[in-house]
């Protein structure tokens, strides 16, 4: 069995049009020759990622899911930009080929990109692998240390000054994320309502302003096969902008499940945070100090917040599933998650600690 990451067919509802596709290609990449093939990768929960081959080409297509309602998460238009400036300066991001802003073509806006062929680790680890705590323990520094050059970028060297307004981020954030979960809420989670009223009753003060990824975690970076250490790309840019790297971090921690959490949140790891090697939450928080110098004092506020916006986007697409915008099984009980995120999240601020 292979260990890097395959793409399966295509499930049902989320076909594209591959004749409309094919023209399309022929006027954005005329170099391209052969027969349209496509399948997808089936691993996302957000936007939707499919392998192109076009003769013996590879390429990856992204589009947002079949009836998004939140535009803002589903932004293709700002992640096709933000690896247009980001690939000539951070390796890890892949180079984009082309862009589709005619939603008449497959029903949405899409781009298309390279593929970096690769290791993605989810919640397991494959015993084929062989990785052994010493190796994951050196993966957990390049994941935290990939981060940290991340917010090192110049961001108008970049081109990237005018992605975003880092002037009250952290309190658009919390505001906006209260806000998303009052829009796609379908049922009472009292530990979720209380969470943002402690977050706005205890906002920080901004810690500064970099470029932001947003989703950073394991499911996320493609590691080298030849090297499981190395982190050969970063995926899923869509949310990037320029926002306090504390946000970012903390949205890391909130991924970050531990052997001695909560047994049902244990049951929702994203990936082998609890496998021996592992970094803890608060050894990652001292590694990102050490590599910066930034003051992580409060990293419960960006942890516990980390968790609420976690949960917004998993209600956003239960919310799809439960109005029948997506068939897709794998949604059927994501309004458990939200409640145990919820619960995870007021714990650790009652104990007042990253666990």
């Amino acid at each position: 069995m292979s260990v890097v990451d395959e793409p399966r067919p295509v499930r049902a509802g989320e076909e594209l049009d591959l004749v409309t596709l094919d023209a399309w290609l022929a006027q954005a990449l005329p170099q391209l020759e052969g027969p349209l093939g496509c399948e997808q990768f089936p691993s996302g929960y957000s936007n939707l990622t499919y392998l192109l081959r076009k003769g013996s080409t590879e390429l990856v297509l992204r589009r947002g899911p079949f009836g998004a309602q939140v535009r803002s998460g589903h932004d293709l238009d700002r992640e096709y930009r933000v690896l247009s400036a980001l690939a000539p300066v951070y390796p890890p991001a892949p180079r984009p080929l082309a862009q589709c802003i005619d939603a008449a073509i497959l029903g949405a806006p899409f781009y298309v990109m390279e593929r970096r062929r690769g290791i993605i680790l989810r919640r397991k680890l494959p015993a084929e692998l062989g990785v052994t705590p010493a190796i994951l323990h050196a993966l957990c520094v390049s994941l935290i240390d990939q981060l940290v050059a991340l917010h090192a970028i110049d961001i108008q060297a970049a081109g990237l000054g005018e992605l975003g307004n880092p002037v009250g981020y952290v309190r658009r954030q919390v505001e906006g994320w209260i806000a998303r979960w009052k829009k796609s809420q379908t049922d009472d989670v009292p530990d979720m309502d209380a969470l943002g009223r402690w977050l706005v009753e205890h906002l920080p003060v901004e810690s500064g302003a970099t470029l932001v990824h947003n989703d950073y975690k394991f499911d996320n970076v493609v590691l080298d096969p030849t090297d499981l250490s190395r982190i050969d790309a970063v995926l899923d840019w869509e949310m990037c902008t320029i926002g306090d790297p504390l946000m970012d971090l903390g949205t890391t921690l909130g991924y970050w499940v531990q052997a001695d959490d909560e047994p049902a949140w244990q049951a929702m790891a994203f990936g082998p945070t609890m496998a021996p090697g592992a970094m803890t939450r608060v050894e990652i928080v001292a590694r990102y100090a050490e590599q910066t110098g930034r003051d992580v004092s409060n990293m419960l506020y960006y942890y516990a917040f980390a968790l609420l916006k976690i949960g917004v986007i998993v209600q956003q697409i239960f919310f799809r599933y439960r109005n029948g915008f997506t068939r897709d099984p794998r949604f059927a009980k994501l309004d458990q998650v939200v409640t145990v995120l919820a619960r995870t999240a007021v714990a650790a601020v009652d104990a007042g600690r990253l666990g």
